[in-house]
């Protein structure tokens, strides 16, 4: 990927990637809603005029937003949704002026065309600002009920009596469980997730809510395992082949769960579907890591770190073979289905920003 001078950059993608960085927006939905609304403000306030232009401008801006926090993949797959959104509102704003201006013929010439390679994005449409403005505010309605319609559907996925294995604190899991225990009664054991044990925080909200929580630590994942009927956990981002990244710990699940035969299902809201795939030699852009200080090694024992090395990431990479059930805002999936979910969102074309 050729980075692109700061320069040519459009300054509210300069202060997103300050912001981001800064750790002022956090969390990978509001990271992906700030995203689209930079993304908006540059379709609306930028010169342009035919929607070639409008992509090559997009794509400049979405590439540096990429580079300068390449670990956030929803910023790429945001830049990706909107240059679809632009190629559909094109051909849709293109087909009816063409049908206004050159009769049937041409517009069946536009209809059964293959692909964008015979369609010419540099005429310009006039209204094509006004429609993708309009397509931009549903698709970001979207966004907003989008965690709403996966909890929706927890009482499908839990049932009376059950025991559920999650693993750290995701906020979808933890309103998933909620909206599931005001019908039913079900038990919920969750590992701490290092290196941050944040599993602390998610027992003590589950248990404010009357639901019956155990907390163990990540070494007793696999004695656990035996006793749990399914394991319902959150995501990072889920790759074009199916396969997670999701925070650190999430494989020993996964694979514990497969010894035992659980049916592992995994919370993904579309925006965190990438369709990039991760290759063994991209490794280090893959993950991130952090100082042991972070939940592993006590502060009062710092001396020690001067005598040892821990490899201590954030993420781990499980595999499509792993996972069970993909649930996300539209219905279930297997992880086979991906393919035809990222066909829908993006265009073949953008995969490689």
């Amino acid at each position: 990927m050729i980075v692109t001078k700061s320069e040519n950059v459009h300054e509210n993608v300069l202060k997103l990637i300050k912001d981001i960085n800064f750790g002022e927006i956090k969390g990978t939905y509001d990271i992906v809603v700030a995203t689209v609304s930079v993304l908006k403000e540059i379709i609306t306030n930028s010169e342009w005029n035919t929607a070639k232009k409008l992509m090559d401008l997009i794509t400049l801006n979405g590439k540096y937003l990429i580079a300068a926090i390449p670990l956030e993949a929803s910023i790429g797959n945001m830049v990706r949704r909107i240059l679809k959104i632009i190629r559909e509102e094109y051909r849709s704003e293109l087909k009816n002026k063409t049908e206004e201006a050159d009769g049937q013929e041409s517009l069946h010439k536009i209809l059964t065309s293959e692909g964008d390679q015979e369609i010419d994005f540099n005429v310009s449409v006039p209204s094509l600002k006004s429609s993708l403005i309009e397509h931009i505010n549903e698709f970001e309605a979207e966004l907003e009920t989008c965690s709403e319609n996966i909890t929706q559907q927890a009482s499908e996925h839990i049932h009376s009596n059950e025991i559920i294995m999650t693993l750290g604190r995701s906020r979808l899991v933890e309103e998933f469980f909620k909206k599931a225990a005001a019908t039913r009664e079900f038990e919920v054991i969750i590992a701490e997730g290092a290196p941050f044990l944040n599993g602390h925080e998610m027992a003590v909200n589950l248990a404010k809510a009357k639901i019956k929580t155990t907390l163990i630590s990540d070494v007793a994942i696999f004695a656990m395992m035996s006793r749990v009927n399914k394991v319902i956990i959150g995501t990072h981002t889920v790759m074009a082949n199916g396969g997670l990244r999701a925070i650190t710990g999430s494989h020993t699940v996964a694979q514990a769960a497969k010894h035992y035969s659980v049916p592992v299902m995994v919370l993904l809201p579309l925006y965190k579907l990438s369709p990039l795939y991760l290759r063994s030699y991209e490794q280090d852009a893959f993950n991130r890591h952090v100082a042991p200080m972070h939940g592993v090694i006590d502060g009062a024992n710092a001396p020690l770190m001067e005598k040892i090395q821990a490899y201590n990431p954030v993420f781990d990479y499980v595999p499509p073979e792993l996972v069970t059930l993909f649930i996300s805002n539209t219905g279930g999936n297997a992880p086979s289905y991906i393919y035809r979910l990222l066909s829908e969102l993006y265009q073949l074309e953008d995969y490689d920003l």
